[in-house]
């Protein structure tokens, strides 16, 4: 059984930072592409990051800069280190793995961000 379970939302000021962390059970993590998305309210959700079995990375526009996702393959764990933060950002953020076309998802962690 496949399971994503994230941590490390949370209430922050704008300007602080916050890290997310993801431990992935039931998968070969080392193959799996694992990527963070976020979902703010009356919005589709979108990718925030992403990160290969390989280790290359792609960011949507509005984090670049400010946020880095890494993966640690001996503790099945993907990392979100966030920034710099802004109201903006305030969102459930989920973790996805996916390979050869299965996608699996967490249940999400609330990231609150106050101006």
């Amino acid at each position: 059984q496949v399971q994503l379970v994230e941590s490390g939302g949370g209430l922050v000021q704008a300007g602080g930072s916050l890290r997310l962390s993801c431990v992935a059970s039931g998968i070969i993590f080392s193959i799996n592409t694992m990527g963070w998305y976020r979902q703010a309210p009356g919005k589709q959700r979108e990718l925030v990051a992403r990160i290969t079995n390989g280790g290359s990375t792609n960011y949507a526009d509005s984090v670049k800069g400010r946020f880095t996702i890494s993966r640690d393959n001996a503790k099945n764990t993907v990392y979100l280190q966030m920034n710099s933060l802004k109201p903006e950002d305030t969102a459930v953020y989920y973790c996805k793995s996916s390979v050869r076309g299965d996608d699996y998802w967490g249940q999400g962690t609330r990231v609150t961000v106050s101006s």
